[in-house]
């Protein structure tokens, strides 16, 4: 990991960039952009991969700017490390202590480093960021602690509910992953419309690029995947609802098996108990703490994707799924077409019958995996990171602009 000390943040020994060259649009001179980096520089999966996938593609595209990354710590990874490593993007750790910092003493650091924008990745912006000249946007990537209390501690719900009602009261602009996280932001917080930005999510690029078959093989051998197996990917929780693939799973195809891949909690035990109960411990393969580096070549190596979640900001892995040229069955009743497009197939999360009879469709029918595969692939190209990453910098550049004018 470089030291912040063999990176200068000077504007004038910035790079310039011909963005004609990409078709891209930008400020016509270098800024300094910071971003809430707890999760960049400390979380493996989920919104760690999200910020740092999000960061990565903005120095990529836009090299002449200055990408600041504030953590009160950094973990030491592979992945992380990597990141640091970039030329334009720096970790930036308290100067006076890390009590509060991130949500009021990192102001200081900021002004100390001439930030020009400060870009919240997860739910929050510093205190008081609003009385200062640092235009702040905030990504709020759900409020499922709201609609769905019911899978959140007491005070969990409290603070995630402050934290975000306030960075949206406060923020000069609003990010929403989906447009029904922003119906939600309008619903429950009483924002305006017109302050909300709707900015999708893409997926790291190993999910677009096709493995070599050795290295397919490599990983069907470490993990002992079957010659034929149907994936879910994410947290085992009950909103997530895998109990419903489990049951779904009975009646489908024997040949086929479930690799499950994510982090337990404790309602992995209901999820055993239902296994028991329906003699299916034979059948579904559960695979955690999987390299990231692995994760593509599962997703290609799988026959059919399945997401059954009650609710969701987004969908992330139906994203990674569509790329990896996978068909995709995914629930109604959050934003999960957003991601899936028109030629997934949706059920509704509470019916058994209903994932049984299509993930036995789309198994039995290789015309209906083709379309599925091609349709799904075109449509996935709207959240390719080159069109979200434009349509990031021109939120920035248009709030810097009216700064100026």
């Amino acid at each position: 990991m470089k030291a912040e000390s063999e990176k200068q943040i000077s504007k004038a020994e910035s790079p310039e960039l011909d963005q004609s060259s990409f078709g891209l649009s930008a400020l016509s001179f270098p800024i300094q952009i910071g971003f809430d980096g707890k999760r960049a520089a400390n979380n493996l999966t989920g919104l760690g991969n999200y910020s740092r996938s999000l960061i990565e593609s903005l120095a990529a595209q836009y090299p002449e700017n200055q990408y600041l990354v504030y953590s009160p710590k950094v973990k030491h990874a592979k992945q992380i490390d990597s990141f640091f490593e970039k030329e334009n993007i720096t970790l930036k750790l308290p100067k006076e202590g890390g009590f509060l910092w991130r949500t009021l003493n990192i102001l200081k650091d900021l002004g100390r480093d001439h930030v020009q924008i400060f870009h919240g990745l997860s739910h929050e912006i510093p205190f008081a960021i609003q009385h200062t000249r640092i235009k702040s946007i905030v990504t709020i990537h759900d409020l499922i602690f709201l609609r769905f209390p019911q899978y959140y501690q007491f005070i969990d719900r409290k603070l995630y509910k402050w934290k975000s009602r306030s960075a949206c009261k406060r923020a000069d602009q609003i990010i929403a992953i989906s447009e029904k996280t922003k119906a939600d932001i309008v619903e429950f917080y009483n924002v305006n419309p017109d302050k909300i930005k709707v900015i999708y999510q893409s997926c790291n690029d190993g999910f677009k690029m096709a493995m070599p078959e050795s290295t397919l093989n490599r990983i069907k051998l470490t993990y002992e995947l079957p010659e034929k197996y149907i994936l879910n990917v994410g947290t085992i929780e009950a909103r997530k609802n895998l109990k419903l693939l489990i049951q779904a799973l009975k009646t489908v195809d024997h040949q086929y098996k479930l690799v499950v891949i994510g982090k337990e909690t404790a309602y992995f035990k209901e999820i055993e108990r239902e296994l028991d109960r329906l003699a299916l411990r034979n059948r579904v393969i559960f695979l955690k703490n999987i390299p990231f580096t692995d994760l593509p070549g599962i997703y290609q190596m799988a026959k059919l994707f399945v997401y059954p979640s009650f609710y969701e900001g987004f969908g992330i892995p139906i994203i990674e799924a569509l790329y990896s040229k996978v068909p995709v069955i995914a629930a109604t009743g959050s934003c999960l077409e957003e991601a899936g497009g028109p030629d997934s197939i949706y059920i509704n999360p509470t019916d058994v019958s209903g994932l049984a009879y299509w993930i036995d469709q789309v198994l039995q029918h290789a015309d209906l995996q083709k379309e599925m595969k091609e349709k799904g692939l075109e449509f996935v190209q709207k959240f390719n990171s080159p069109q979200v990453t434009k349509q990031l910098m021109d939120c920035y550049s248009n709030l810097l602009g009216s700064a100026t004018t």
